[in-house]
């Protein structure tokens, strides 16, 4: 399958004469597709038709730029079980989460289009007799979207929708290793007549296309999700742009469990949080702050449950943990695994790749489990993006608050216990944008901001009606109806 650009609403053959990027299943390393290795001509040529589009995309009316978003949400949950199965081939996550993160484009879907009869601004009083005020929001124009391969359905739905509803026009630059599903949301903005020119898509390295996304001057916004590493890049060449640029990057999450915790409860957590998506989620948990009392026990029950996990091909509906996206991931994996031997975490589980039948020809990693983790090691600090998980013990609230906290990241955090005080403590002084209770790290729902502290993010969320703040610039008007000068802060007595 040849995947071209699409471009002012047509499939287009790319410029250039470099060699095609192939797409590889990374359960079996079957060839599934190829996609361009764009220039930074096409982009020029995807920004000229977006900037051209949005001046009279910007005068439809707001409720109507959202029925579009209705009809895509539609055809999405018409098409959901073709959705996750070209997401599972390209990427790699079971068949379920799949379909969850499908389910998650859908609900954005109908979500942001509420959004249309909304948009609120706010009307204030004056100052001045017979003068009225208020603010609006008024779209910024062409925007840039940046999605990793972890989430391409799920993540580009939450840049793409509230920059449609808001009145802009974007080009993304999808990952290449999830290009299908750019193709698949193409298809899908062409099936219900989204006018050509508001969505785009460029495919292409990160250093051609998306540099010349971040550096182009008709492109006002640039969304980012992906590692801290590159975010940083894209926020200095972004702000030498004086561009709006909104970052979600990495985490290193933690679950704490407290000595009053339901054991059983907190272990099934652990286990989603840690091991679904192969580990490859920005909410992964990679670490467990346990308090001492009940270290042995949740030990005992992780170890008897992660026996059960069943690895393979996400396609069979038995499986529960994937490959992991390709070989570099593997490799990076595993010199992190070796890491931690080395500064003295005793390994209880995993620790290695998988190459024997069944697993020959695909990316998998055994899931793996530290314990004896020190807070300042290496594998409690970095971020691995795999199933690897450390055990950190603790003594109380207070030292794993203090744990939690001392990393550069600050995405998601949890904790599980039954006495109140602890759980209000506790949220109250957890330093990450997301905090669960009682539950794992994963698994935000779309109508609340999504993003991050410190090295996860820049003060922007993705999702609920906060991503509305990256797409849209707030407008003050002033009416004064009094017939007659008035000036602000003098004429007031």
């Amino acid at each position: 399958m040849e995947i071209k650009n699409y471009i002012g609403g047509e499939w287009v053959t790319s410029h250039s004469h470099l060699q095609s990027i192939v797409v590889t299943n990374p359960a079996n390393g079957e060839q599934l597709a190829t996609i361009p290795r764009s220039t930074a001509s096409e982009v020029d040529e995807a920004v000229a038709v977006a900037k051209q589009v949005q001046k009279s995309w910007a005068l439809v009316p707001a409720p109507r730029r959202a029925d579009y978003l209705y009809a895509i949400g539609q055809r999405m949950k018409e098409k959901k079980e073709h959705l996750a199965t070209v997401l599972t081939k390209e990427m790699g996550k079971v068949i379920e989460e799949a379909r969850g993160e499908v389910q998650e484009g859908i609900d954005m879907a109908y979500y942001m289009a509420g959004e249309g009869r909304r948009l609120f601004g706010e009307t204030t009083p004056s100052e001045l007799a017979n003068k009225f005020a208020m603010s609006v929001r008024a779209p910024i124009g062409v925007v840039g979207l940046i999605t990793p391969w972890n989430f391409p359905v799920a993540i580009a739905t939450w840049k793409s929708f509230p920059a449609i509803v808001a009145g802009n026009t974007f080009i993304w630059k999808p990952s290449n290793e999830t290009p299908m599903m750019a193709y698949e949301m193409g298809k899908i903005f062409e099936e219900v007549g989204l006018p050509g020119g508001v969505a785009n898509i460029v495919f292409g390295t990160g250093p051609t296309v998306g540099s010349a996304l971040i550096e182009h001057p008709d492109v006002r916004v640039i969304s980012f999700t992906g590692s801290t590493t590159t975010g940083s890049k894209v926020a200095e060449l972004g702000g030498k742009h004086l561009k709006k640029v909104s970052l979600e990057m990495g985490g290193k999450n933690a679950v704490i469990v407290m000595d009053d915790a339901d054991l059983q409860l907190a272990t099934e957590g652990i286990l989603w949080s840690a091991f679904g998506t192969a580990g490859q989620r920005c909410t992964a948990c990679s670490r467990v702050i346990v308090h001492k009392d009940v270290r042995e026990e949740l030990e005992k029950r992780l170890l008897e449950e992660m026996r059960k996990l069943t690895i393979g091909d996400g396609l069979d509906e038995g499986v529960k943990i994937g490959p992991v996206i390709n070989k570099a991931a593997l490799e990076k994996i595993n010199h992190y695994v070796q890491i931690g031997k080395q500064e003295g975490a005793t390994l209880l589980a995993g620790g290695r790749i998988l190459s024997e039948p069944p697993y020959e020809k695909g990316f998998y990693y055994e899931p793996t489990l530290f314990t004896n983790v020190k807070p300042d090691m290496i594998i409690a600090q970095e971020e691995i993006f795999g199933p690897v998980v450390s055990l950190i013990e603790v003594a109380s609230l207070d030292e794993a608050i203090e744990v939690n906290n001392g990393v550069k990241f600050g995405l998601s955090s949890s904790i599980f216990s039954q006495n109140v005080n602890t759980i209000f403590r506790a949220q109250r002084d957890l330093d990450t944008g997301i905090v669960y209770v009682n539950a794992g790290t994963t698994g935000a729902e779309i109508h609340l901001p999504f993003g991050g502290t410190k090295g996860t993010g820049n003060g922007h969320r993705d999702s609920g009606v906060a991503a509305l703040d990256v797409y849209t610039e707030w407008k003050s008007i002033y009416v004064d109806y009094s017939g007659k000068l008035q000036r602000a802060q003098i004429d007031t007595e």
